[in-house]
């Protein structure tokens, strides 16, 4: 096989190499750190560090720097996952009504029982009921189901999937249950 083929199965080359995957874990667990002290700490020059950075932006590997929010910090400490059933020729119509509930985090479009899945925050099990009746009290929605969270025994995260990405072996320690 050669340099440029993937398994089969395996999807195309690539994107990241070592050092942005370790460019991106530093950014991933310091994201308020400069591109001088990033540079630094990677061994590379400034220059290389800022061009890396911006490949990646302009890439779409990374999508933003804004600060990573806990909804139940601010005040919505209920999160549910709501699977939605949609009227055939209405998905473009679902999608802009549920882009004007605050309280919907998420939406995808998926496989299986439904036609999409939204993440959903609410202040409490009863205001959950409201944000439900908001996001089904359209006429594009068919059917719902929804699943409340219990816990979150693995939030998200990005590290491990950066450093297999970018060909880096696996984190052990216990800066690896953070990533």
């Amino acid at each position: 096989m050669t340099g440029t083929q993937t398994p089969a199965g395996a999807g195309a080359a690539p994107a990241i190499d070592a050092l942005d995957g370790r460019l991106l874990e530093l950014l991933a667990r310091e994201p308020r750190i400069g591109v001088l002290e990033a540079s630094r700490r990677l061994g590379v020059a400034r220059g290389t560090a800022q061009a890396r950075l911006d490949r990646l932006r302009a890439g779409g590997v990374i999508r933003g720097f804004g600060p990573d929010v806990d909804p139940a910090a601010i005040g919505y400490p209920v999160t549910a996952f709501a699977t939605l059933e949609i009227r055939q020729g209405q998905g473009e119509q679902v999608r802009r009504h549920l882009r004007e509930v605050p309280e919907v985090l998420e939406l995808h479009t998926i496989t299986g029982q439904g036609d999409m899945l939204c993440r959903l925050v609410a202040r409490s099990n009863a205001d959950l009921q409201r944000v439900i009746d908001r996001v089904v009290g359209f006429e594009g929605i068919v059917r719902s189901a929804t699943a409340i969270v219990m816990e979150n025994p693995v939030p998200f995260r990005i590290v491990p999937l950066v450093r297999q990405a970018a060909g880096l072996a696996p984190e052990t320690g216990p800066a690896a249950a953070e990533g």
